[in-house]
């Protein structure tokens, strides 16, 4: 799984000006919107938001990946935002959350879904590729770190 394959700079903002997790989830799914990764918005926030009430999906290590399944979506779809400060995401190791991947996909692709959940988890068990990336700033510093590490296909 190469995460440039269902990401894009247009799909990163730095900083999130949502301020709750909700507010966050909204945010990054309106990013995937404008993107023309999902056309309509809705249902993709109800799925994301109603997993994340099941359990949160702040991992620890100052990151979260709020995910949800969508049947309007063709194919998997991420977007990032990175919070102006750390922020309460509800994380099971009580710490507040520098970086925040949603990941979005149909219902029936269950194994890329999987395969890229377990990406983004590889990466940001990095130490020194998690700090450089909670560092930077603009979504093409997110972008360029992410691309340092993923193979072109």
């Amino acid at each position: 799984m190469n995460l440039l394959d269902i990401l894009s700079p247009a799909c990163i903002i730095a900083p999130l000006t949502a301020q709750s997790k909700k507010g966050v989830i909204d945010e990054l799914v309106d990013v995937l919107a404008r993107a023309g990764k999902v056309g309509d918005s809705k249902p993709l926030k109800e799925a994301v938001w109603t997993r994340e009430q099941t359990r949160t999906t702040g991992i620890g290590h100052g990151l979260a990946i709020p995910h949800g399944k969508c049947a309007g979506m063709t194919s998997l779809a991420m977007a990032i935002g990175r919070p102006p400060t750390p922020m309460d995401f509800e994380a099971i190791d009580g710490q507040p959350v520098k970086l925040v991947v949603l990941l979005a996909s149909p219902p029936d692709r269950t194994s890329d879904h999987i395969q890229a959940l377990a990406r983004i988890s590889r990466l940001m068990m990095m130490d020194e590729f998690r700090e450089r990336i909670y560092a930077a700033t603009t979504p093409d510093a997110i972008f360029d770190l992410l691309k340092s590490q993923e193979k072109p296909a």
